[in-house]
Parts: structure tokens; sequence; C-alpha cells
């Protein structure tokens, strides 16, 4: 035992500190919040250097589409400048001084091939072209016109600038043809002097949905060519919905010469770039689809997440698994040597594992049991060895007690008084018949109450003074109980607390039964002990025994706990009488309440 105590004084109460399975969940965080931070990190950087190339790489493309388109239409604006100068087309609109019927058709002839020549050098981008003689009320085209020669139709075109529309005929048609008209007359551009040489350069929508489709071919967006107020040209593969959203867009922004948004279309993200045609007023928009370019990084992005969460519960599935098989365990053994260390040894540590803790487990309840049979063992010899003592005090004591009542009862013969001798005679057989059955160590409580009356009355014979009460229940009666557990306590109060007072006297005993014990007080009006005296008395009985300790006291307690249990004891405080009260409590056995 005193080994024992010192090992778990050595040790110590443990600190209080994180447990091993909270460690490695903070390991686990600490390990991946920084992994986490830094890929959001790399992953953002990523997404937005890849979004401001492509955002830059089609603001590119849609200005070299863009010029393309300007090119050819300045192409044909130069060709327009040209041909006006050329002699052919002046004798065109000469004052009808022609050699002969063959040479008109001649130079008829020649401008339309170079018309025609002109309007084939690229087959993406056909072009139209017409020669007025305002002065011979006549045109030449490199295409079917549905009219001949209209004044009307000049004077509403000539306004210097790229038209859309239709050029004044009647269409059915939606989409329509862009129109350039040109004259070389030193009045102002739009006035027609009544002989002038007018150029017409027209194309159509067909033009830009070719550039649109060889624009789409090699991207991925989605290219329209709009103007506000205007049916938008779309490419041939055009997804029609979409672009019906785009333009309700563009309608509601009116964008600028070169503008770029995201834009949410359909519950998906679009860039929508926009380039502004300096020539015909238009703006080139491609709508290209962020999701289906910056997929693969969100993929892969979305990718690296899932991983990383199936790590995170992998690891703390690792760490639960540890928790379970080896800190709970360790938990329990730890628990389990606490009661030791409290002085419980009857703790017993299941399992129904079959691992090295299993064995740990087994070893730890055979040490306990162990050592619960060897503290068993040694509290039955103090026990014994505590009870031999008591009996050789007894021997001790009793030839006095018998010399004292001998003698009062030759004193009660010389002085004729055969009732106190009878009286001494009886109580004085009655008491060491029974202090000297020895065979039982238990008797009935009735027994020890009779036991205790011829004791009280050897004394009141021997002490006029000392009175005495017993009020003990008729049910108690039959309580078992270690024998001369009363006597002593009595017989304490008679000497030190009768006997150390002359005006003192009386000795009460009674008893009760509630809550499932049975408690029994003993009280006396001697001078009794201060509070503290009473403190120090109690603590003792809880104490092993010392040497400077009476063991009257101690014993009984002793034999009252061994035999009833650790919530049975003797308890000491001041009386209602003014002295000392002790007061046995025990708890009644299962099966005799």
């Amino acid at each position: 035992m005193k080994i024992w105590r010192g090992i778990t004084s050595s040790r110590g109460k443990p600190r209080k500190r994180f447990s091993l399975f909270a460690k490695m969940n903070i390991l686990i965080i600490v390990l991946f919040v920084p992994i986490i931070i830094l890929y959001t990190y790399s992953n953002d950087v990523t997404f937005d250097v890849v979004s401001k190339e492509l955002q830059t790489s089609n603001t590119k493309q849609l200005t070299f589409l863009s010029s393309q388109i300007d090119s050819r239409i300045n192409q044909m604006m130069d060709f327009s400048l040209i041909f006006s100068k050329d002699p052919n087309v002046r004798k065109f609109n000469g004052l009808n001084i022609w050699e002969d019927r063959y040479d008109r058709m001649q130079t008829r002839y020649v401008i339309q091939e170079k018309m025609m020549l002109q309007a084939g050098v690229a087959d993406i981008w056909p072009a139209r072209y017409a020669v007025h003689s305002q002065q011979n009320k006549d045109v030449l085209s490199n295409y079917n016109r549905p009219a001949g020669y209209d004044e009307d139709y000049l004077r509403g075109n000539m306004s210097g600038k790229w038209t859309y529309g239709d050029g004044g005929n009647e269409s059915t048609d939606k989409l329509k043809a862009f129109y350039w008209f040109y004259t070389d007359s030193l009045d102002q551009q739009g006035m027609l002097t009544g002989s002038n040489l007018v150029i017409e350069a027209s194309f159509s929508y067909e033009n830009i949905q070719n550039m649109l489709d060889s624009y789409k071919a090699g991207g991925q967006g989605d290219p329209l060519f709009y103007h506000k107020g205007d049916t938008p040209i779309l490419n041939r593969s055009a997804n029609k919905e979409l672009s019906s959203e785009l333009i309700h867009y563009l309608d509601e922004q009116s964008p600028g010469n070169t503008t770029q948004h995201v834009v949410n279309l359909d519950g998906k993200n679009y860039l929508v770039s926009s380039v502004k045609s300096s020539y015909l007023d238009w703006h080139l928009v491609d709508i290209v689809p962020l999701d289906q370019i910056l997929g693969p990084i969100s993929f892969s992005r979305d990718l690296f997440y899932l991983s990383m969460f199936l790590l995170f519960v992998v690891g703390i599935s690792a760490s639960i698994l540890l928790y379970r098989n080896v800190q709970r365990p360790i938990k329990k053994l730890i628990k389990g040597l606490r009661r030791v260390q409290r002085g419980d040894y009857s703790v017993r540590l299941d399992t129904k594992d079959h691992n090295e803790f299993s064995f740990l487990f087994h070893r730890f309840n055979d040490m306990s049991h162990q050592i619960q049979d060897l503290i068993e063992n040694v509290f039955n010899e103090k026990i014994r060895a505590r009870e031999a003592t008591l009996k050789q005090l007894q021997a001790q004591i009793n030839p006095h007690f018998l010399y004292n009542c001998l003698g009062y009862i030759i004193n009660m013969a010389q002085m004729k008084d055969e009732e106190a001798v009878v009286s001494m005679a009886y109580n004085l057989s009655a008491y060491y018949r029974y202090t000297t059955r020895m065979e039982r160590e238990t008797a009935t409580l009735k027994e020890e109450i009779q036991l205790l009356v011829n004791y009280l009355d050897i004394q009141k014979l021997r002490n006029g003074r000392i009175e005495y009460i017993i009020d003990i229940p008729m049910e108690m009666f039959t309580q078992n109980v270690p024998r001369l557990m009363l006597q002593p306590i009595v017989e304490n109060s008679v000497i030190h607390g009768v006997g150390k007072s002359y005006t003192s006297g009386e000795i009460r005993i009674t008893g009760e039964v509630s809550d499932g014990c049975c408690r029994v007080f003993i009280d006396d009006d001697g001078p009794g002990l201060n509070p503290d005296q009473l403190l120090v008395l109690n603590h003792k009985m809880r104490e092993s025994l010392q040497e400077e300790m009476g063991c009257g006291l101690w014993n009984t307690n002793q034999r009252i706990i061994h035999q009833f249990g650790n919530n049975s004891y003797l308890f000491f405080k001041e009386s209602p009488m003014g002295g000392f009260r002790t007061e046995i409590v025990w708890e009644i056995p299962t099966g005799t309440q």
C-alpha cells in the first residue's frame, strides 16, 4: 500500500491537455487549410490570367475581323472613285454623241465587264456595282436590278454614307443590303445637278454572314452584326434563342466603340465583346461561353476540392479509428487506475476486442483482483488484531471492574442490604455471561440492549447519580449487529461524561429507522467536547489507526463498516442534553427490511 501511494502521489493528477484524438484532428486541419488556401489563390490567379488573355484575344480577333470588313468596304469605295474616272464610264454619261450603235454596245459591254471583274475578285465578298447616268437617264449594273433608271431612287439615297436597306424597292426579305452612292459632282455630295454620273456600290448581308461564318469556324464564339433598330445579321449556325437574349441586352446597353462585358444569359456566363465598324456604324459582336472555355479550370478546381474532401474524410476516419482502438482503451485504463487509486479495488475492465489492449485489460483485472484480495486479507488481519487488542484490554479492565463489584457486594453484605447484594450479583452474573460468550461475532440489538441494562444497573448501584433512559423501537430489536458494539460507547459516556462531572448523571439511548438505515443515539449530560475536538475525533475515525489513538471507538467503527458497508459509520457531535452524543448509523441489509 505504501508503495502504491508513493507511485500515485509522485505522478499526481494529470494535467489537462488536448487528447490524442484532438491533436490528430488539429494536425489534419493544419495540414489541409494551408494547402487549400494556396491552391485557391493559385487557381484564382490562373483563372484571372486566362480570363484576361481570353478577353484580350477575343478583342484582337474581333478587331481584326472588323478591320477586314472595313478593308473590303474601303476597296469598294476606292474602286467606285477610280471607276468614276474611267473614260468608258464618262463616255457612257456623254451627250449622246455616239459614233454608231455598235460603239454604244461596246462601251456598255466594257463597263459591265470591268464591274464583273471587280465584283469577282473575292468569293467571300461579292460586290455589286451600278453606274447611273443622270444625263442619259440610263443605268448599267453587274447584277439583275428590279427596275431601270429611277431619279427618285437616286435622290433618296444620296447621303454620302453607307446605308442599310432595300434601296427603296419593296421586299419581303428582312435582311437587306448595304448601299453607298458616289458622284463626281463639284457640288456638295448628295446634290444632283441634272448631268451627274453616280456610282452605286453595294453588298449583300450574306457577305457579312460569310465573314461571321469564317470567324466562328476558327473560334468558340457566336458572332453577329448589330445595329440598334435594324434586324441583326447572324451567322448561319447561330443559336437563335441565345442571340435573341443578347440582342435584348444590347438594346438596353447601347455599346460603344469597343466594349467587353461578362453577361449572364440563360443561367450561364458569357463574355460579350463588341467592336464598332468605322464605315457602317454597326457593331461586330461576339459572345463566348465562359463556362465552356474556363470549364476545365473549374472542373480541375472542383476535382481538387473533392479530392481534398475525400482525403479529409479519410484522415478523420483514421483519427476516429485510432481513437476507438487506442485512445478509448487508454482512457478506460486511466479511469480504472484512478478508481484503484481512490481505493476501489473492485473495478474490472471489459473488452470485446482481441488485441494488445485486451491482453492489458486482462492483466489489469488480475492485478486489481490480487490487490483487492491482499487488501481484504490485510484488513481482516487488522480487524482480528484490533479485536485481540480489545479482548486483551477487556481482560485487563474486567478484573478491576469485577473487583470493584465484588467489593460492593461485600460492603452491602456487611450492611445487611440483601436487596443490593442480590441485584449486583444478578446483573454482574448476566454481564459476564454475555461478555464471555465469544462463539458468535454478532448478536441481536435486543441482546446488546439487555447487556446495557445490566451494565448500567451495576454502575447505578455503585454511583447513585447515574440515571438512564433506553428508548429503542421494537422493530430494531431483531437487527444483527457486532457483539459489544454499544457497551464500549456507553462505558465511554459513563467514564468521560458522568464520571468527570459532579452534577450530571443522565445517559439516554434512543433509536430510529429512516431512509433504509438504523440510527442509535447515545447521549450524556457531561462536559462534552468543543467543536474543534469533535472535528478532530470525527476525522480520526476515517484514518488508519495511529499509535496515540485509542482503539475502542476506532475498532467499533471499523467493525460496523466491515459488516454493513461504507455507508455505515460512527459520528460524534454535541448532545441536545448539553454533553456528548455518539451517533451509530448502519444500512439495513437487503432482505431484512
